[in-house]
């Protein structure tokens, strides 16, 4: 059954239509929200705040793009608003994290030691892509997470080619010079 098909069905109230649509789709939300959070538990909260919208919103989508690309700019919207609201709690969570590991450093020290640089090398690239300006990270997330063409980055951002080819290089300049520190 086509999307548009899925939605005639979902809007005349046929609920099974939308377990469907999320089946299709649930994979490719996760993964963006993850791009943005970096917490599985985080990201399945977003993906069903995402589905939740859509629903709620269905109604209002017009078809003048892809299904995808709609969900797509709601799924980063979400996501955004999410780290927004959760920044402290995010800085909690990682200081605490830090000093539970230090804490249960096991007798085997060297391989406890590695794995603590290991973990905050990860975190360090987190941060770094967390703290890229909003559309460097949407687009960079887009790109990398998703695996996503500029096309198609451009139509869920409503920006061009071009300007999205900007984003991704400068956001992979301004990670490069970030992460340069690392080394």
């Amino acid at each position: 059954m086509s999307e548009q098909q899925l939605i005639k069905e979902i809007l005349s109230g046929n609920t099974n239509a939308f377990k469907i649509l999320v089946d299709r789709h649930q994979g490719m939300v996760f993964r963006t929200a993850m791009g943005f959070v970096h917490s599985k538990e985080d990201a399945e909260d977003i993906t069903q705040e995402v589905f939740i919208q859509a629903f709620r919103s269905l109604s209002a989508f017009q078809e003048k793009s892809e299904f995808s690309t709609w969900l797509y700019r709601i799924t980063v919207n979400t996501s955004i608003n999410f780290v927004n609201r959760n920044k402290l709690r995010r800085l909690l969570i990682d200081t605490g994290e830090n000093l539970k590991a230090l804490l249960n450093i096991s007798s085997d020290e060297k391989n406890a030691h590695q794995r603590l640089e290991s973990d905050e090398r990860n975190k360090m690239v987190r941060n770094a892509i967390d703290n890229l300006p909003e559309k460097q990270r949407t687009a960079f997330v887009l790109s990398k997470y998703d695996d996503l063409s500029q096309r198609e980055i451009a139509d869920i951002m409503k920006i061009s080619e071009g300007a999205v080819e900007q984003l991704l290089q400068r956001a992979k300049a301004n990670l490069q010079k970030k992460l340069s520190r690392l080394q």
